[in-house]
């Protein structure tokens, strides 16, 4: 993900430029899309079928990058999800500010009884 919302862009210049305080949250959570969000938000985020946003760790950065720290695991499909093609990351479990987004390298059927899990070191975000 190398994108950022127009939230998190706004944020870091008020902070950076400004003065003007930022909190980073606490907890970062993962969403998956079958229609992607673009810097205001939209897209269409999975929901049913026991899908729920799913908390995500991160290593210090190096050269402007960062990657997850541990697997993020979503948990089993009971319904169809659809055709992943993007993902973000949140600052809450639902609803909340998007962080930054992207489309996925490929994209993934999630039918039932399915899984999805992103390995150590897979999700990252770039600042470069």
């Amino acid at each position: 993900m190398d994108a950022k919302s127009d939230y998190l862009e706004d944020n870091i210049l008020n902070h950076v430029l400004r003065n003007v305080a930022y909190t980073s949250p606490t907890t970062v959570y993962l969403a998956l899309f079958t229609a992607a969000p673009t810097d205001v938000g939209g897209g269409t985020e999975v929901s049913g079928g026991s899908y729920a946003r799913q908390t995500v760790t991160f290593a210090a950065p190096i050269s402007g990058a960062v990657a997850n720290s541990g697997a993020v695991t979503f948990p089993l499909a009971t319904a169809n999800w659809g055709t992943i093609v993007a993902a973000a990351l949140f600052d809450a479990v639902s609803a909340g500010n998007m962080l930054y987004y992207g489309a996925l390298a490929t994209s993934k059927v999630v039918d039932t009884n399915d899984q999805i899990s992103f390995a150590n070191g897979s999700v990252t975000v770039s600042e470069t």
